[in-house]
């Protein structure tokens, strides 16, 4: 893969300069990311292997795969089929060029160095202060990027770019945080611009439900689902969606979020200015300032652990929680009609003791057919899903400016 760096590093293209969500460019990118996927699935493939995985043509895969070989992403080896001659394509694991994704959370941050075929070549998390400044945790993450550069023996140059997940919408017209549901501190930060000039290197830009949902397809255990749902409950609630095996977006970016839908009439104040919202109700932040006064639990990891203990009162909130979160994937799910649901992010590790409640109420609220369709799982990939996603992201982008 090429190095990204050029003209456009470290300046923030123009609305009209992007593809839109159904334009020729939009459509080859997608189209190179399943090719890129089945080979990370099943291993070498013929070009006819690839076209019946795919559902592409074999024009369409004849031109993706001379584009990926001339760039160094795959190697190309004579074989026979049938009977007939066939050329065998195969992802690149170690081509010189990594990808890097940078997850932004409300108390940490994590970074990955990601190969082209998904192997992650390196990662580290480190824990942050409450409510700290984003500029601050854009300084520590060139830090992180730097450190694992060196342990890989990675120059700068063979960095393609740098993805990046925030807990928030993300206007895609300008690539800037959507106010009301980003957090007070990321108000007006342009993410972009401020880690292209420390870096150098081109950066892009997602939320993190987003990022998780196409994790979830690569490095979970839902490679095979066309239409996913991740739901990642943190001290924020949002859903990432694949649908049709395609992540979806909307017209601006602004999809997903079900952490502002109002489940309590007239209930506590949202940080998007309503009231009774699910975020505002069933978010750790929500479950912590309930226990506040009866127990001495303070952060999402001592819930966890009291959970686990069997704390009556931490037990209680989960519950309580569980009921409104099933309550709107199944609304969702109504919608939608997914194969599977994945509940992301800190309380994932609790499993069916979050699972449960959940899937009780999603039973209530939607019809025989849909609950008996729709799987309801927790996250395998632990805190890490918004990184990976989004150095995955790096590599859907960079197909799109040579191909």
């Amino acid at each position: 893969m090429s190095n990204l760096q050029g003209p456009m590093a470290g300046r923030r293209q123009t609305p009209s300069a992007r593809s839109s969500p159904g334009s020729q460019t939009s459509l080859r990118k997608r189209n190179q990311q399943r090719v890129v996927e089945a080979l990370v699935k099943v291993g070498a493939s013929t070009q006819a292997d690839l076209a019946r995985r795919t559902g592409l043509s074999t024009a369409t895969i004849s031109n993706i795969v001379s584009y990926m070989a001339k760039n160094g992403l795959v190697s190309l080896t004579p074989t026979t089929s049938s009977g007939r001659r066939a050329v065998s394509v195969q992802l690149l694991t170690h081509n010189g060029t990594v990808a890097a994704g940078i997850g932004f959370g409300r108390r940490h941050l994590r970074v990955v160095l990601v190969y082209p075929d998904y192997t992650i070549a390196a990662e580290e998390n480190i824990v942050l202060p409450q409510k700290y400044d984003p500029r601050e945790g854009f300084d520590l993450a060139k830090e992180i990027l730097t450190r694992l550069l060196e342990q890989t023996g990675t120059s700068w140059e063979a960095l393609s770019g740098v993805g990046v997940g925030i807990s928030g919408s993300i206007d895609r017209r300008d690539q800037m945080p959507v106010i009301g549901t980003v957090w007070a501190e990321w108000a007006f930060v342009d993410v972009v611009v401020e880690l292209e000039d420390r870096l150098g290197v081109p950066v892009v830009l997602d939320n993190d439900a987003n990022l998780g949902s196409v994790a979830e397809t690569i490095w979970g255990l839902h490679g095979a689902a066309r239409n996913l749902v991740y739901l990642k409950v943190g001290s924020g609630i949002g859903a990432g969606l694949i649908l049709n095996g395609q992540p979806f977006n909307g017209a601006t970016g602004i999809t997903g979020e079900v952490g502002h839908v109002q489940v309590v009439p007239d209930g506590q104040a949202c940080r998007c200015g309503n009231r009774g919202c699910l975020e505002a109700e069933a978010s750790t932040t929500a479950m912590l300032d309930r226990l506040r006064n009866v127990t001495p639990i303070t952060t999402t990891e001592d819930l966890v652990k009291a959970v686990l203990e069997g704390d009556v009162a931490a037990l209680r909130v989960i519950e309580d929680a569980g009921r409104l979160i099933g309550r709107v994937v199944g609304d969702l799910a109504s919608i939608l009609s997914p194969e599977v649901i994945v509940l992301g992010g800190p309380l994932a590790s609790l499993g069916d003791i979050l699972l449960e409640p959940v899937g009780r109420a999603f039973a209530r609220h939607v019809l025989p057919l849909v609950r008996d369709s729709t799987s309801i799982v927790a996250s395998t990939l632990d805190d890490r899903g918004e990184a990976l996603g989004a150095a995955a992201l790096v590599f859907h982008q960079a197909a799109v400016r040579v191909i």
